[in-house]
């Protein structure tokens, strides 16, 4: 998601400015007159993994180069109060709209935005894969607007945790919350067209967290200052799982922590967790829709080493996943790595080994070993 302002490409602007009325550059923008102003950007997440026993005859070593995510973002403003917000990205190996919004802030006790996107959830999925601590945060049963997009469930209940709908946020000194109300699951199941409820609420017991809207970041670096941040989301969709003739609901929620203090000579510590509950109420039938059903848990600690080695700084780190199905095996997996961080989240290179049998899926995999590297950009 779009972090940052930025001007985009020479032949783009040039058209711009010949549509436009006299525009001129103004902080990375720009700026059509004294209220109206447009901005540009993208993101590139690119990586090469070797996994073990990943190739076709079960045995060898699988080579995988990956294009995770290559994001375009287009931003504005036409008044004081209303703003928009446009990305796309890589979907099925193809590209497409991955937000749209129309933004009214006023203010910064409340504000609504309307379009498609990002359901309230947990952390890791308001971090989106641009701001987390770890390459691998995906590894816990996610939402349903993230897990179906994820497991080509044809885009019934979202896509990449995102969903049409009207989202309320805001903040009450170091209280910040997001409501909102989505399509949700629009499949078979569905037959009332029950809608899909979603809130986040937190709490900034330190320094209160900054990010645009109700985003989040799983570190900062330690240039936020000292974080502790508490947080619970949850959603619930009626008629949100099963089939036609055998519906039911489905309710998750999720208490998410984050804690990082900087240290002597631009050194930090960061601890990050989270425990995530999903129930899905229905008859034992096989549904069009896939969901987890239980609890999973995750913890995760970085050291961002103080002293600048070339470019940039290394932080390693550690993570540690387990989910816990209702029914079937448990499965967990372990992520060991280090970022190599040049500009923040706009620059980072990464190395991490994993090793275990969980996904984002929530059901117990192959158990396997996997090597890692990859790269971010975004400007």
């Amino acid at each position: 998601m779009q972090r940052k302002n930025v001007v985009g490409t020479s032949l783009l602007l040039s058209s711009l400015l010949i549509a436009s009325s006299a525009p001129v550059w103004a902080g990375g923008k720009i700026k059509i007159d004294d209220t109206r102003w447009i901005s540009f950007g993208a993101g590139i997440r690119t990586s090469v993994a070797s996994v073990g026993d990943g190739a076709p005859n079960g045995t060898s070593r699988a080579n995988n180069f990956n294009l995770e995510n290559m994001r375009l973002y287009i931003s504005g403003q036409a008044t004081k109060d209303f703003k928009f917000y446009f990305g796309t990205d890589k979907m099925w190996g193809e590209y497409g709209v991955l937000d749209a919004i129309v933004q009214y802030e006023p203010a910064k006790k409340f504000n609504v935005w309307m379009g498609r996107m990002l359901t309230p959830a947990d952390r890791i999925e308001m971090n989106g894969p641009f701001y987390g601590l770890t390459w691998g945060q995906y590894s816990v049963p996610l939402y349903p607007s993230d897990n179906d997009a994820k497991h080509g469930a044809n885009g019934v209940a979202g896509t990449y945790g995102r969903d049409d709908g009207v989202t309320a946020w805001g903040s009450l000194g170091k209280f910040q919350y997001a409501i909102g109300v989505f399509d949700g699951y629009s499949g078979k199941a569905n037959q009332t067209d029950a809608p899909l409820f979603a809130t986040r609420m937190a709490y900034n017991f330190l320094n209160k967290e900054s990010n645009p809207g109700y985003y989040t970041s799983s570190t900062y670096y330690g240039k936020a200052g000292k974080i502790l941040t508490l947080a619970i989301s949850a959603q619930h969709q009626g008629d949100g799982y099963g089939t036609a003739t055998q519906s039911g609901s489905f309710t998750g929620y999720a208490i998410d922590g984050l804690f990082e203090k900087p240290l002597m000579n631009g050194a930090a510590v960061t601890i990050e967790g989270e425990y995530k509950s999903f129930d899905i109420s229905t008859a034992a039938v096989t549904p069009t829709f896939s969901m987890f059903d239980g609890s999973a848990y995750f913890a995760s600690f970085a050291y961002l080493i103080g002293n600048q080695t070339g470019s940039g700084k290394y932080q390693p780190y550690v993570r540690y996943t387990s989910n816990n199905p209702s029914v079937g095996d448990s499965s967990s997996l372990t992520e060991v790595g280090v970022n190599y961080v040049i500009s923040g989240q706009n620059l980072k290179l990464n190395l991490d080994l994993t090793s275990g049998d969980a996904s984002a899926s929530g059901v117990k995999g192959i158990d396997h070993n996997a090597v890692l590297f990859g790269m971010q950009f975004q400007i």
